[in-house]
Parts: structure tokens; C-alpha cells; sequence
């Protein structure tokens, strides 16, 4: 008889880093001097929105649509490079030792790690290996001859979270009512009813008010660490043909505004 199989779905942001995976990168895209003071200022003040209270829908829209645009005609391989260049200098230092010790755990229970997140594939999917996640799901941008043309392919947000973990757990036979969830935004509410077991990290006051109504387990994680500094399983080979080319829709973008510009220069 054939047993089972359940995963752990994390939420990135705040979830098992402690900012923004890609708004994190603009100071050192202005000290590089590829990005506007202008441009890292309305990424910080997205940060601080983000931080302190959680952004809402309308406010994710309209970041997700202003700086999507900025992306057109950005090279591709030039944006992986810049992750690439910078990922462990910036997003090292961020990862909550709670959730890697959750990710191990899930690990050593038999259970697959999926990280479903609306930064764009560039950041998750290395984040990913770093982290051992068996899979990434993440936002993609529609890219023609190696060129974000500014349209978005898949915006891994709210009910399409929920919707690609559906998806997932068809395609790899997943029992959904054994399956664990992970988020701290009230956006992910769908992807937190999809499973049988939810719950809320370092949630916003909404999401904290719907897990208490439903019985949902409230987690606080605060103690980053530097991955360097915990033991990891080994990186997943088959990661990075999982997680589809994007960028990510919110914070993201101002990579290709920093490439413009470098051009244009």
C-alpha cells in the first residue's frame, strides 16, 4: 500500500528571511552606482511598509505594476549576474535560524521543502539551494531574446499561491491534509487554508487576528543567523530547473532600472 508523501510550504519574507529578499539589494545598487538616490528611496520606504505593518493588497499592486515597467528591456543574464554577485553579502546574514531548524526538521521527517514566494525566481531560486528546498515556486517575467519585456508571466501571489500549490501536490502526490504552511502576511491566507496544518510567522495584525480565530499556531522567529555558521544539507541539483527565469514584481525590478541606466550612461 503506497504511503503518502507531504510537504512544507514556506512563505519567504519575513517568513524565513527578516526583510524584503529583494528590496534589500538597493544600497548596494546605488553605492555601485546603478540605481537612483530617488529609486532607493522608494524602496526603503516600501521596506519600512513592509516591515512595520505589512503591505496590503492595493499598495502590492501598485508597487507590482510601477516597478515591473521599469524592467522592460533589461538583459537577463546581466540581472542573474548581479544577484549572483551580491546574494550572500546581503541576504546571508538575514535567514532565520528558527525557520532552517523548521526546514531540517521537515527534512528529516520525510517531508519535501517548497519555498512559494512573490520575489522573483533570480533571488528565491538560489536562496533555495542555500536553504536545500527540494522545490521554488516565484514570480517570472515574461523574458523575449534573453530581455524582460516589463509584462508579468506568473505573479506567485495570494490565490495563485494556493493555486500552484495545488498543482504541486497533484503533480508530486502530496496529501494536502498532511501538508504544513508557513507565512507572516495576511495575503497568504489562501495558501494557509490549502493545508492541514497552518501557521502564522511573525504575522501582521490581520493574519494574527484570523490565525486566533481558527486555531491557527502563532510562531515568533527572531534570531537571524548567518548560514555560513549553521551545518545545511547539500544544495538540491535540480533547483534551479524548477524555479522559472522572472523578476521579482515588488523590489525586484529596480535591478533592470539599474541596468537602464548603467546603459544609457
Amino acid at each position: 500500500m503506497a504511503t503518502s508523501r507531504a510537504a512544507a510550504f514556506f512563505d519567504l519574507d519575513k517568513t524565513i528571511i527578516a526583510k524584503s529578499s529583494t528590496l534589500a539589494f538597493s544600497k548596494p545598487f546605488q553605492a555601485g552606482g546603478l540605481i537612483s538616490r530617488g529609486a532607493v528611496l522608494r524602496s526603503a520606504y516600501a521596506q519600512f511598509v513592509y516591515l512595520v505593518g505589512g503591505a496590503d493588497h492595493d499598495q502590492m499592486e501598485k508597487m507590482r505594476q510601477f516597478l515591473s515597467q521599469l524592467s522592460a528591456g533589461w538583459d537577463v543574464a546581466t540581472v542573474k549576474e548581479i544577484v549572483a554577485e551580491t546574494l550572500h553579502t546581503i541576504v546571508d546574514p538575514l535567514v532565520y535560524d528558527e525557520a532552517v531548524s523548521l526546514i531540517e526538521e521537515h527534512h528529516a521527517a520525510g517531508r519535501d521543502v517548497v519555498i512559494v514566494s512573490a520575489s522573483g525566481a533570480e533571488v528565491v531560486e538560489p536562496i533555495g539551494q542555500l536553504l536545500g528546498a527540494d522545490t521554488v515556486v516565484a514570480t517570472r517575467l515574461e523574458v523575449e531574446d534573453g530581455k524582460y519585456t516589463g509584462e508579468i508571466a506568473f505573479y506567485a501571489y495570494a490565490e495563485e499561491k494556493a493555486r500552484a500549490i495545488r498543482d504541486l501536490a497533484a503533480e508530486h502526490g502530496y496529501d494536502l491534509a498532511e501538508c504544513f504552511a508557513y507565512s507572516d502576511s495576511v495575503t497568504d491566507v489562501p495558501m494557509l487554508e490549502a493545508v492541514g496544518h497552518a501557521y502564522a510567522v511573525n504575522p501582521d495584525r490581520e493574519l494574527r487576528r484570523i490565525a486566533t480565530e481558527r486555531g491557527w499556531p502563532v510562531l515568533t522567529f527572531n534570531r537571524p543567523v548567518t548560514l555560513r555558521s549553521r551545518v545545511l544539507p547539500p544544495v538540491k541539483p535540480a533547483l534551479a530547473a524548477l524555479a522559472v527565469s522572472g523578476v521579482v514584481a515588488v523590489g525586484g525590478a529596480l535591478w533592470a532600472n539599474a541596468r537602464r541606466r548603467r546603459i544609457g550612461a
